[in-house]
């Protein structure tokens, strides 16, 4: 990600890119570069219920974190959070591409059905398996949410390994139904994002399946229940 000039905050130094909910920024912590995640204020609410709500926010991104590592998925290390400035401050991965490029890397070489996209599906359902299982609530998976970190162990299978951010719109939950949208969105992500790969949800799928121990075939179902909603109401308009 390319950092814009000229954006200027207090500890940060570089905007890398804003959304709707807050802004990423290049900056430091205890001397170390790191990513910073701020939440911007919305003018629109009530000031109280703002602080409230962005309070809300950034506690559930921070036990999202915590979640993870305990069920064993990678997410950037997580250095700090400031309730006051709205901010979290996260590791910086520098050398870490997304999925995204991965994928479009491999369409362009013509290998958009080869081994690089099979290894990277079968990983990218391994991890949504183990979210799942866990009962970890994503709420926004899509490849441009997925990195690739080539600083992988001794040893290690892949030629990176597969890092989860954005857990802005995550939250825990036992409830089936909630995983089988969480699988429609990244289905309806990679359809959108990667038309030139028609297998790849399939493959991810397969290997959802093995990796999640929670109540998997009730998940399916909903999954599949959700994608007939979605259609119909795609059809009708």
């Amino acid at each position: 990600m390319a950092a814009e000039d000229g954006e200027q905050v207090s500890g940060v130094s570089a905007l890398l890119n804003q959304g709707a909910e807050g802004k990423l920024y290049i900056g430091h912590h205890n001397g170390t570069r790191c990513l910073v995640k701020e939440r911007f204020s919305k003018k629109y609410r009530h000031p109280d219920l703002d602080v409230q709500l962005t309070r809300q926010r950034i506690k559930a991104e921070h036990k999202a974190f915590e979640r993870c590592k305990a069920a064993g998925v990678d997410t950037p290390k997580l250095l700090d959070v400031d309730l006051t400035g709205r901010k979290i401050y996260m590791e910086y991965l520098e050398q870490a591409k997304t999925a995204k490029q991965h994928v479009d890397e491999a369409v362009r070489e013509g290998n958009g059905d080869g081994s690089k996209i099979v290894h990277l599906a079968k990983e990218i359902g391994r991890v949504v398996g183990l979210l799942h299982g866990h009962n970890i609530i994503h709420g926004d998976l899509t490849t441009s949410n997925v990195l690739l970190d080539p600083a992988v162990p001794e040893g290690f299978v892949l030629p990176y390994r597969l890092v989860m951010i954005d857990f802005g719109l995550s939250y825990h939950s036992l409830n089936v139904e909630d995983m089988g949208v969480d699988l429609y969105v990244l289905e309806r992500a990679l359809l959108s994002a990667h038309s030139e790969v028609p297998k790849f949800f399939e493959l991810v799928l397969e290997s959802y399946k093995e990796h999640n121990n929670y109540k998997v075939s009730e998940t399916i179902a909903k999954y599949e229940e959700v994608r007939a909603r979605g259609r119909k109401r795609t059809m009708i308009g």
